[in-house]
């Protein structure tokens, strides 16, 4: 367990107290001063679990929403971006990440768009989520990450505005643009050599 996390932990333990001590010193039924914290309890787990799972969540409700139609206008906004195969066999970008140019590699087995550490101090990311890590599973094993979010990413000739990101350092040089960024596409797909995404077309 991290030190955001345990430090997160006292502070539910503390809540939990308080409410516990106000439950008692109002000398309710023991059945009625039961089910009241046991709902209390239950309140803090939700937010807890919200928060601590914001990202994932939101790629959720994404997901449904464009399949019942419920969509608002296109997160990203652009023209049709081609990109080629590497040599490595990787396809690669650089992006513009607040204005600061940054090398991405596409990558539809991440769920998410990850950045290092280094890159996010250079682009004033600060992590958010209330200083809780997320544990994703990388090419090295399992690492601890930040959630965050990307107030301007330009990607070639597409746009987005408010992209989350996982920032880490066991990430080493790499950054990933996850499945949280080609989900938000009308479409996307790979035919030989080339790769092809496709935006939204904003509904008339």
């Amino acid at each position: 367990m991290s030190e955001s996390d345990t430090a997160s932990l006292v502070y539910s333990l503390m809540l939990l107290v308080l409410v516990g001590s106000a439950l008692i010193s109002r000398a309710l039924p023991i059945g009625q001063t039961i089910k009241m914290a046991l709902a209390w309890i239950g309140i803090f787990a939700l937010i807890f679990l919200l928060v601590s799972f914001r990202p994932e969540m939101k790629l959720i409700w994404q997901r449904i929403s464009a399949e019942l139609g419920l969509a608002s206008a296109p997160e990203i906004t652009g023209a049709p971006l081609t990109l080629r195969k590497r040599e490595d066999g990787h396809f690669w970008v650089t992006a513009e990440v607040n204005g600061r140019p940054m090398r991405f590699m596409v990558d539809s087995g991440a769920t998410f768009t990850a950045i290092s550490t280094q890159a996010a101090q250079a682009a004033g990311i600060e992590p958010g989520g209330l200083g809780l890590k997320t544990v994703i599973e990388t090419a090295n094993g399992m690492v601890e990450a930040d959630r965050a979010s990307i107030a301007d990413l330009r990607v070639g000739s597409l746009a987005m505005r408010d992209h989350d990101v996982l920032i880490s350092d066991g990430l080493g040089e790499t950054n990933l643009l996850g499945m949280n960024f080609l989900s938000e596409l009308e479409s996307w797909r790979v035919e030989g050599s080339s790769m092809i995404l496709v935006p939204r077309q904003p509904s008339r």
